[in-house]
């Protein structure tokens, strides 16, 4: 029997094949689960209690983040690896805020992964050169807040102030501040370009983007 026990969460089947070539070249490795939504990788945590698990950041059904929480509630010993599309460098820090074991992008080189995973198999911490790159390249920007994140949600849902205010119980004027500190954190000056940044980093629904 294979030392590790691994599943792959990913609503591709090409990226799910090519991870579990991966994992099979190192050896001692066991795929016992492969999940195509969220909600089918939490149940199949909460079943298997996996040593490794390969999570993609955007899968329909339940958000990146939402899978990780629930990973880490239900098999807080699992060891998770992070394998995004997403190369946005607001989200890349975020899982890493978050505390994941690894964070690859999927164009990442297959010689990368193998020495990445073996690191996160064994215990350690690896985060993919492509990711350091990007995360040294761009400026810190203050983080969003939770109720930032709301607002910016709304309004790429086509909100305006009064009914996101209505949705979340604050005044228009309260809005206007968020949306004023969103631009300013952001770098941006107006809606649009706060909304193409947002898609671009994977700030908003992330399964409707990759």
């Amino acid at each position: 029997m294979a030392s590790t026990r691994a599943i792959i969460a990913d609503d591709h089947a090409i990226v799910r094949n090519s991870l579990a070539a991966i994992l099979d070249e190192l050896g001692d490795v066991e795929v016992v689960a492969q999940a195509e939504n969220g909600l089918e990788t939490i149940a199949l945590v909460k079943q298997h209690l996996p040593d490794l698990l390969l999570l993609d950041a955007a899968m329909p059904l339940a958000r990146g983040v939402e899978v990780y929480g629930e990973a880490r509630r239900w098999s807080p010993d699992t060891r998770i690896i992070v394998v995004t599309g997403f190369t946005g460098t607001s989200m890349l820090a975020d899982w890493l805020s978050a505390g994941v074991d690894g964070l690859f992008l999927k164009s990442a080189d297959p010689e990368e992964m193998k020495t990445g995973f073996s690191q996160v198999i064994a215990g350690g911490k690896f985060v993919s050169q492509a990711v350091a790159d990007k995360l040294a390249a761009e400026p810190e920007r203050e983080p969003l807040t939770d109720r930032e994140r709301e607002v910016l949600a709304l309004l790429a849902a086509g909100h305006q102030n009064v009914a996101i205010g209505e949705k979340l119980f604050i005044s228009p004027k309260t809005v206007e501040k968020h949306r004023a500190s969103l631009m300013a954190k952001l770098g941006v000056n107006s809606v649009s370009a706060l909304l193409t940044y947002a898609l671009r980093e994977g700030l908003l629904d992330e399964h409707r983007q990759l």
